[in-house]
C-alpha cells in the first residue's frame, strides 16, 4: 500500500501532492473493524450489565426531566455534524468515481466548520464550564474499569459526572484531528478563487504546499473512522437513551439516575425545598460538573 502520491512540478521537481487514496480504504476498513469487533464481542459477552444501585438520598430533588443539551450546544452539534458531512463527501465521493462541482461546496462547508468550531469555543468559554471536559483523576478510574468490564465480559459500569471519559477522550481526538483539518484547510483555500480573495498558489513553495496537502489528507481519512465509530456508538440500543437528548435536550430521571453520579453531575434545583422552578416543559437546568451550584 502505497502512503504518499508525489508528482512532478513545472521544474521537473518531485514533489508531495497529498497522501494515497490507499490510505482512504485503510481508515473505513478501520472503522468497519472496530465496529465489528465491538459488535461481536458485546453480542458474545451474552451479558447486560446489572441495575445500578442508587442512593435514595442522593436522589432526593431530582426532577423528571434533566436538561443535557441547551438549544445553542445541540444547533451546534447538528451544524458541524452537517458541515462535516458535506467535507467528507465532498473530498472522497469524486475519488469514488463520482463526480460533480465539489470545490466550491467543499469549502463553503469548511467556512461553516470553522463558525460553528469558533461559536462552540465561545459558547463553551463564556457560557459553560470550560474545563468540564477535561480529564480528572475519577475519569481514568472510570476508563480503566470500562476497559477491564470489556475485556474480562463483566459489568464496568460507572456513574459517571454529566461527560463520561470515554467522551472527553473523542471530545479531545476529534478536536486535534478537526484542528489539523481546518488549519491546512484555511491555507489551502489561498489557492482558490473565493468572493474573500483572489487564489494564491504561490504563498508558500511546492515541497511546503507538499505538507499541506499531506497533513490535510490525514486529517480527512482519520474523520472517517472517527466518524464512522460515532455513528455506530450513537445507534447502539444501550446508547439511543444519549443519542435523543441532542435531539429533545433532556434525559430522563431514571436514566439519569443509572448513568449519572448527582454529586458529579449537580441538578439545579436538586437541593429540596430551595429548588427553583422548572424550565418549560419541566426540564430541570443542570450545572457543570466541578461548578458550584450555589453560584
Amino acid at each position: 500500500m502505497e502512503i504518499f502520491r508525489r508528482a512532478a512540478n513545472p521544474w521537473s521537481q518531485e514533489v508531495l501532492i497529498g497522501i494515497s487514496w490507499d490510505v482512504m480504504w485503510a481508515a473505513a476498513w478501520a472503522g468497519l473493524a472496530v465496529i465489528v469487533f465491538h459488535a461481536v464481542f458485546v453480542w458474545g459477552a451474552g451479558k447486560k450489565s446489572e441495575p445500578v444501585s442508587v442512593d435514595v438520598g442522593s436522589a432526593d430533588g431530582v426532577p423528571e426531566r434533566v436538561e443535557r443539551h441547551g438549544v445553542a450546544a445541540r444547533a451546534f452539534h447538528w451544524t458541524m455534524a452537517l458541515a462535516m458531512f458535506t467535507l467528507l463527501i465532498t473530498a472522497f465521493f469524486p475519488v469514488l468515481g463520482i463526480q460533480f462541482a465539489w470545490v466550491t461546496i467543499h469549502w463553503m462547508a469548511g467556512v461553516l466548520l470553522i463558525m460553528s468550531v469558533a461559536y462552540h469555543i465561545v459558547h463553551a468559554t463564556l457560557k459553560q464550564d470550560f474545563w468540564s471536559m477535561w480529564i480528572e483523576g475519577r475519569d481514568v478510574a472510570d476508563v480503566v474499569k470500562l476497559v477491564k468490564g470489556f475485556l474480562t465480559r463483566t459489568d464496568g459500569h460507572s456513574r459517571t459526572g454529566k461527560y463520561p471519559a470515554d467522551h472527553k477522550l473523542y471530545h479531545h481526538l476529534i478536536a486535534v484531528v478537526a484542528g489539523f483539518a481546518i488549519v491546512t484547510g484555511v491555507l489551502m483555500m489561498v489557492r482558490v478563487d473565493t468572493p474573500f480573495w483572489v487564489r494564491n498558489p504561490y504563498l508558500l513553495a511546492d515541497s511546503t504546499w507538499g505538507v499541506v496537502y499531506v497533513l490535510h489528507g490525514v486529517s480527512g481519512v482519520a474523520l472517517i473512522t472517527l466518524v464512522m465509530a460515532h455513528i455506530y456508538f450513537a445507534i447502539r440500543p444501550e446508547k439511543l437513551w444519549m443519542t435523543r437528548s441532542m435531539i429533545y435536550g433532556w434525559v430522563g430521571r431514571e436514566q439519569f439516575l443509572e448513568h449519572h453520579d448527582p454529586e458529579r453531575w449537580v441538578v439545579t434545583g436538586a437541593a429540596g425545598g430551595n429548588a427553583p422552578p422548572l424550565a418549560a416543559g419541566g426540564v430541570a437546568e443542570s450545572v457543570p460538573e466541578g461548578s458550584d451550584p450555589a453560584a
